[in-house]
């Protein structure tokens, strides 16, 4: 340490904490996960199973006094709400696949009476408008007591069933909302059909029908086959909370706003509603009257000009709204409430109203945000305020980006990308010191792979698509999370997959030691010069940037395989990986250009070539900073895009040249001063504007700027290297396992560091 460096390193004594997973709840009755349950998935008994429906199911049941203790296992496909005496209590299950299909575990016991009590359940499937990540068998419902006290509540055929004909798709286009679009429909609800009050005790069934059993439940892992396997959810509930509209722009139909907003008959008034904010989440609306009356809810992200350009998000005039919307037809009856039955995402509401011969009544309108609980467990403060809004703004945009998975967009897609998720899940560890999502994460991609090795590009989804990097990126979110956490038994078991996906790149290595024609989607980042996204060199072979990827997936394994004493891999894997080294340096480096081409016809340079390059060593350590210079500097190379910058980050900061970071967010703050509450999918008018791999510099200020990394598996030591930039100071606070690492640093006038890092009790660290 040097007299310019003074640092005090202080240890506190924390109380350990960590995250319990839900799916080790011990609540669980044992025999339910080896053994067939004894209760039955049911169903509607004339409807096919697999046609867009909404259906509600009941069961009414006697208790001779209030339980302690009532836990319950649920699940459906595609999706349920249920009931407790018309008390909502949960919704699911957590997006999986058929062989790990999820339930939920529900004490109820609070909800129950003496007496007669009433379970009620609606489920839903979207049919052939089902979202990409919605994989489904067929529409049926099931609910298991924990034991033989709950199992008076089992479903079969006591349960009551009917088909709720208020509800009808309203399919979403490309057109409809300006780009592709792989998320739930629109909902067309009509009133006069539904059942007002069906999840209530005292409710009719009469006329409703004996549910059809259609399969016995059976626990992943039993012998007998079945569509669906079932597995304890691994996740915690959804966060959910209350949030208000201010009033509507332009309202100059109406004298007030809520509560109870009186629309007068035979009339048409559209409110346009701005929450300021982006946001995702079921919007509810509380209405009486308006018998025939119409009312559409249109949501977007923004506004559009004339030129089909967003602009600055808070300049309204001269722009429309376009996106998905809900019809809610009333049919005259006092507090009716719409909930469309999947989740919205919105800055931008616009209700158009059309009256018939009654007037309308808007008692109330609001929506529910609905997320993965994440808690913002960091903090990041420093002299440039700007840095605070970039904070804020990103966190937001990591949070829309997770519900019951990963999300890339809240909007659009609403998929599992490896791409995307990779950096999520950084987020998730550095922010929220939670790590269940992204356990969840790797495992589902590690089921997704393909007889061939390859896992999927995204998943659960029940379009396969293939994207081979993102393989590759995948094997870098284990060695990841083995590096941020001890939990070796769960790294283990995906050394097989890993090993699958680098057998499949190491049979398309051709006679140059390079990655030859490679098939699937090749995609590494959309720029204008890669066409879909795919580097030159992808699909005819020889692209210097996914070979050096590969390398890149070959050293993280070499190093997950030699800490598990799998040296044989780790030894075959070392001459591999310095075959290919040689290999591309041999072919693509231009002495012309001083840098690694694209392929060995050394026509086209990019930043992501000579980044891989410098992460890979494939450039002597020696030279990389001057390589790092011309990346940052040379406008004639292929620039990346905000994804692809989260590697050349990476790079910046190995050359040791991190205190540059600062000076590369031209994107970040484009996005804000375009009004943006969120971070998009590109800087310049995005299709998406929330997208999670825009979240990056959450783990930059304080990976980057900070400086604090692990430094062993585990977690088990702290590296804290800040690169302040041009800041004065930086407070701090990241979350570790073991509690919070604090850090207060101030340059001084020498240009040192002068500061305190506060460690928790157990956690060894070094400051550079």
């Amino acid at each position: 340490m040097t007299n310019t460096n003074k640092i005090s390193i202080v240890f506190l004594y924390l109380i350990m904490f960590s995250n319990p997973t839900q799916g080790s709840d011990t609540r669980i009755n044992p025999d339910l996960l080896a053994n067939p349950w004894k209760a039955k998935w049911i169903a509607h008994p004339t409807a096919s199973g697999r046609e867009y429906g909404v259906f509600l199911f009941r069961q009414t049941f006697e208790l001779e006094a209030q339980p302690d203790s009532f836990i319950i296992h649920v699940s459906a496909d595609n999706r349920y709400r249920l009931f407790v005496n018309s008390k909502p209590v949960g919704f699911g299950p957590a997006r999986g696949d058929l062989m790990h299909w999820y339930f939920e575990t529900f004490n109820i016991a609070s909800k129950l009476k003496s007496g007669k009590n009433t379970l009620a359940a609606m489920v839903w499937n979207f049919g052939e408008q089902m979202p990409l990540a919605q994989i489904s068998h067929r529409t049926a419902f099931i609910l298991q007591g924990n034991s033989t006290k709950e199992a008076i509540v089992n479903t079969n055929d006591n349960w009551k069933v009917t088909h709720n004909q208020a509800y009808q798709p309203i399919p979403v286009s490309f057109s409809m909302v300006k780009g592709y679009y792989a998320a739930s429909p629109g909902d067309h609800f009509t009133a006069a059909l539904h059942p007002w009050g069906w999840e209530q005790e005292a409710f009719d069934d009469n006329e409703w029908m004996p549910a059809k059993p259609i399969s016995v439940g059976k626990p992943r892992g039993f012998r007998w086959g079945g569509p669906w396997f079932l597995v304890p959810r691994t996740i915690p509930m959804m966060e959910e909370k209350l949030e208000r509209f201010p009033a509507p722009k332009h309202n100059s139909h109406l004298t007030n706003w809520l509560p109870n907003v009186v629309i007068p008959a035979d009339s048409q008034v559209t409110l346009f509603l701005d929450q300021t904010y982006l946001t995702v989440g079921y919007p509810e609306l509380k209405v009486s009257g308006g018998t025939d009356a119409k009312i559409k809810l249109t949501y977007a992200e923004a506004l559009f000009d004339e030129k089909g350009m967003k602009g600055n998000r808070n300049d309204l005039e001269g722009k429309s709204i376009f996106g998905y919307y809900d019809v809610f037809l009333p049919d005259g009856g006092d507090n009716r409430l719409f909930r469309p039955l999947w989740l919205r995402t919105y800055r931008f509401i616009q209700m158009d109203i059309e009256t018939q011969d009654e007037p309308l009544t808007i008692h109330d309108f609001y929506g529910i945000f609905t997320a993965y609980p994440f808690i913002e467990q960091a903090r990041f403060n420093s002299d440039n305020k700007l840095l605070h809004s970039i904070w804020e703004v990103g966190w937001r945009t990591a949070r829309l980006c997770a519900g019951e998975i990963y999300f890339d967009c809240p909007y659009y897609e609403q998929l599992q990308y490896i791409g995307d998720t990779r950096i999520q899940a950084l987020i998730s560890l550095y922010v929220a010191g939670d790590d269940q999502l992204m356990r969840q994460a790797i495992t589902q991609l590690d089921y997704s792979r393909i007889p061939e090795g390859l896992t999927q590009s995204r998943y659960p989804s029940y379009l396969p698509q293939i994207i081979p990097p993102f393989s590759l990126l995948w094997v870098a979110m284990v060695h990841d999370y083995f590096m941020y956490r001890n939990d070796p038994a769960f790294v283990k078991q995906f050394l097989p997959g890993i090993r699958s996906v680098l057998n499949w790149f190491e049979r398309h290595l051709d006679e140059t030691g390079m990655l030859g024609k490679m098939s699937w989607w090749n995609y590494v980042d959309k720029v204008p010069a890669y066409s879909i996204g795919v580097p030159p060199g992808a699909n005819d072979g020889n692209s210097a940037l996914i070979t050096l990827q590969y390398l890149y997936a070959l050293q993280y394994a070499i190093a997950l395989h030699e800490a598990f004493g799998l040296q044989r891999w780790a030894d075959e894997w070392k001459q591999q990986a310095a075959s290919v080294k040689k290999a591309v340096y041999k072919h693509c480096f231009s002495e012309a250009k001083g840098l690694l081409a694209d392929t060995p016809k050394k026509q086209s340079f990019s930043q992501h070539t000579s980044v891989m390059a410098i992460l890979t060593n494939t450039i002597e350590i020696s030279e990389q900073k001057a390589i790092m210079e011309k990346i940052l500097t040379d406008d004639s190379l292929i620039q990346s895009n905000i994804y692809y910058q989260f590697y050349l980050f990476r790079a910046l900061k190995k050359v040791g040249l991190g205190n540059r970071y600062l000076e590369h967010l031209e994107s970040w703050k484009t996005m804000l001063a375009n009004g943006m509450t969120t971070f998009g999918e590109f800087e310049k008018n995005p299709r998406s504007d929330c997208h999670a791999w825009s979240a990056s510099p959450l783990f930059d200020l304080l990976n980057t700027v900070c400086g604090i990394e692990s430094a062993a598996p585990g977690f088990k030591r702290v590296r804290i290297a800040p690169h302040l930039g041009t800041l004065k100071q930086v407070v701090a606070v990241m979350p570790h396992i073991f509690g919070n690492i604090e850090v207060e640093l101030i340059k001084n006038q020498t240009d040192g560091i002068e500061g305190k890092i506060i460690l928790p009790n157990g956690l060894e660290g070094e400051f550079i």
